[in-house]
């Protein structure tokens, strides 16, 4: 497995795997980064070339001009026009579903097939929030609290999402401190306008596109049962994942790994 670094469009990308294997392009979730994927990474790059980005104004790539998601769908389809890569399997965590979901809409010729990992399908699946990430969320205090954090609240906000004991990258918690909280809330408010607008498996059904939907089944932030709002897909999987909570990736690498390599098998 190789890793390259590189900036396109403002935003950067890690690749690791074989430029000759069939392409999946990974997009994080709302405050992450890339690195999110790190522990899917090596069983995944024996067979793909895997493609991390990380969105405008998010770990390490520079401001967007605008953080609503048809947006940042635009410049994820630029960079992989630069990188010459389509079609891909685009795979996004929670948020990043949205902007996967949005690249297919504008783009349908770049997207093969689209895996959700945690991706609320709909305004109403989502679940009361924990105290913690109520507060981030509404300044003055949000802000103040942000202005704060420390290493150890960043891990406290992360876990807050799982139900398994999870190892969080160094990596991970740098690039959220990094991370302006006015982007942080501006990003939050797009993409609750977004699925407000349409839903997600509305969204999707007027595309022609195989769709994997995996969601822990003791998700703390959306509803697990929601996850059954994409069995209206013709098109679609869906994948309850016993005992895992909001982030698949960090607290079950093999099986979210096992999960997209069966999803995108040859001949599946």
């Amino acid at each position: 497995m190789s890793e390259y670094v590189q900036y396109l469009h403002g935003m950067h990308v890690v690749r690791d795997g074989s430029r000759q294997a069939p392409p999946m392009v990974f997009i994080h979730g709302s405050g992450a980064s890339g690195t999110t994927w790190v522990p899917v990474v090596p069983a995944l790059a024996e067979h793909h070339d895997v493609v991390r980005v990380d969105l405008p104004g998010m770990g390490h790539s520079g401001a967007g001009t605008s953080y609503d998601v048809p947006t940042q769908a635009t410049r994820v389809a630029d960079l992989i026009d630069s990188l010459g890569v389509g079609p891909v399997t685009v795979v996004g965590h929670s948020s990043g579903g949205y902007v996967a979901t949005s690249l297919a809409e504008q783009r349908p010729e770049l997207v093969k097939a689209i895996a959700l990992i945690s991706t609320g399908p709909s305004p109403g699946a989502l679940r009361p929030q924990p105290a913690r990430l109520r507060a981030l969320t509404r300044p003055p205090l949000g802000r103040l609290v942000w202005a704060l954090r420390s290493d150890n609240l960043i891990r406290r906000g992360i876990r807050v999402t799982c139900v398994r004991p999870v190892d969080i990258p160094n990596a991970l918690v740098a690039e959220v401190r990094g991370l302006p909280y006015q982007t942080f809330v501006t990003v939050l408010r797009h993409n609750g306008e977004y699925i407000a607008e349409r839903s997600v498996p509305d969204r999707l059904s007027k595309l022609d596109v195989p769709v994997l939907v995996g969601f822990g089944a003791a998700d703390p932030r959306w509803d697990p049962a929601s996850a059954h709002e994409y069995d209206l897909l013709p098109n679609g999987r869906v994948e309850m994942l016993p005992g895992i909570g909001h982030v698949p990736m960090l607290e079950a690498p093999e099986t979210t790994s096992k999960l997209l390599l069966d999803f995108t098998a040859p001949g599946r």
